[in-house]
């Protein structure tokens, strides 16, 4: 008998995999039953038994869920990097992703002025907002927003130096990642560097020298993600507005990561702020919003009212603008820095990078025994100290006391194992993300919080080594 004759219609099976299809769909199921179907014709060729139908409408119903399963999903961050760019950096406040929701849930005055009934300005939902927390509500101050910190930055520079100079020093000439690099950014931006000074030191004169009937500004940009320590000088950034002032230039600060709160007030290594820089003469200050301001992805660029007039009348700025559930959630981070004393508990990012380190041992010790269980009798599992980092480019040196799970293989060569591992807890239904370092695979569980402690340790039970 032609057992391939023995094989279900498709129709048939279709009748039976109602609940799969309220899910995905019947194009989607329909798709997958087709599949299942010819891989169980393949395996017959080659000497393989029919499959019960059971064991069909199980594989069906798999194939199905991965294919409808969303390929942005959420993992747990145990790398020990609290803003790490590839797992989308900040994690947003519960009031923002509140703020997402209604936005994307119905219309909104994003470009509608409720007072006048006239078109509005979608900067003016953040605008006076920076202007108070950065600038105390100074008249004189402005803000617009557009996607990311490098598009603040080529926006900024295409507006107000288009065909002239930039003088920046040597030093500052930094690389963010994916390979962009400063210099590449002002090419873009059609302006032309004018760099100074060398790659370690850079003096006052050196700015005052540079300035000629070409010059457009003076920028100055804070190297976030690195450190050059030794022989070094740096002009301080009152001076070099001074100097920019006298020849009638404007000032620009690149902050990259920037903050809206005194990191060493909770305990943090100091990081400069927008306040700071506009204290200091700066004319213009461009920072993100996604990184240690705890917000969602947005570059933001703040400073004289007259500049980001210009700013804003650039043809860029409708190509970079963001949109409504970005602007709700930028909103909502901002108003929670009107409450300095609850931030740290309100804001993710905040919390993450001041959390006690006894706090994330005590967590270690309470998970260990079901991570061990989990690996099984190949490697023992141990609570250790480790360093944690910031990431995304903020305070590349600093580090921060964490606790890790260790997991250490028996076998003398487990560089298979550990590779194992690695990719087992990638494959959990809510994928954990840690690290292979000196022989083992760590579990960073500074951003492991009380409300994700059950789901981790219940999904463990699918582990797969």
């Amino acid at each position: 008998m032609n057992e391939k004759r023995l094989l279900p219609a498709v129709d048939r099976v279709l009748q039976q995999l109602s609940e799969a299809i309220e899910i995905h769909g019947r194009q989607l199921v329909t798709g997958c039953v087709r599949a299942e179907l010819a891989a169980a014709r393949e395996g017959l060729k080659h000497g393989l038994p029919l499959p019960d139908e059971a064991n069909l409408l199980a594989a069906i119903r798999r194939r199905a869920d991965e294919a409808g399963r969303a390929n942005l999903r959420a993992v747990f961050n145990l790398t020990g990097t609290v803003l790490h760019t590839n797992l989308g950096r900040a994690q947003l406040a519960e009031e923002a992703i509140a703020a997402m929701v209604d936005a994307a849930r119905s219309p909104c005055a994003l470009e509608y002025d409720l007072a006048s009934g006239g078109r509005g300005d979608r900067d003016d939902l953040v605008s006076g907002l920076l202007a108070e927390l950065i600038a105390g509500g100074s008249p004189d101050i402005a803000a617009t927003i557009v996607n990311n910190n490098a598009a603040a930055v080529l926006l900024t520079l295409n507006a107000l130096a288009q065909g002239k100079e930039a003088v920046v020093s040597r030093g500052e000439l930094v690389e963010i990642g994916g390979a962009f690099r400063i210099p590449d950014v002002m090419r873009r931006a059609q302006v032309k560097l004018h760099e100074i000074g060398t790659t370690n030191r850079t003096h006052a004169k050196d700015f005052q020298e540079a300035i000629n009937p070409k010059t457009a500004l003076l920028m100055k940009i804070h190297t976030s993600n690195y450190a050059v320590t030794g022989f070094t000088a740096a002009v301080d950034e009152k001076i070099i507005a001074e100097i920019a002032h006298v020849a009638g230039l404007p000032f620009v600060i690149d902050l990259g990561s920037g903050t809206l709160c005194d990191f060493a007030a909770q305990g943090l290594p100091a990081e400069p702020t927008p306040q700071q820089a506009l204290a200091a003469g700066a004319d213009i200050v461009t920072f993100s919003g996604d990184k240690l301001l705890g917000g969602p992805q947005a570059g933001l660029i703040v400073g004289r009212k007259d500049l980001i007039a210009k700013i804003k009348k650039n043809p860029l700025k409708r190509a970079l603008r963001v949109g409504k559930t970005t602007l709700a959630a930028l909103e909502a981070t901002l108003r929670l820095y009107r409450d300095p004393d609850r931030l740290a508990q309100r804001l993710p990012t905040l919390r993450l990078l001041t959390r006690p380190v006894a706090e994330i041992t005590v967590l270690a010790e309470r998970v260990l025994p079901a991570v061990q269980a989990a690996i099984g009798t190949q490697a023992s599992v141990t609570v250790e100290a480790c360093s944690s980092q910031i990431g995304s480019g903020a305070l590349p040196v600093e580090r921060l006391p964490s606790a890790a799970l260790v997991v250490r293989p028996h076998a003398k060569k487990a560089g298979k194992f550990l590779l194992t591992v690695e990719a087992a807890f990638r494959s959990l239904p809510m994928p954990v993300i840690g690290y292979i370092r000196d022989d083992a695979y760590h579990l960073d569980l500074r951003c492991l919080e009380a409300e994700g402690e059950a789901r981790f340790v219940a999904q463990l039970q699918y582990l797969k080594i």
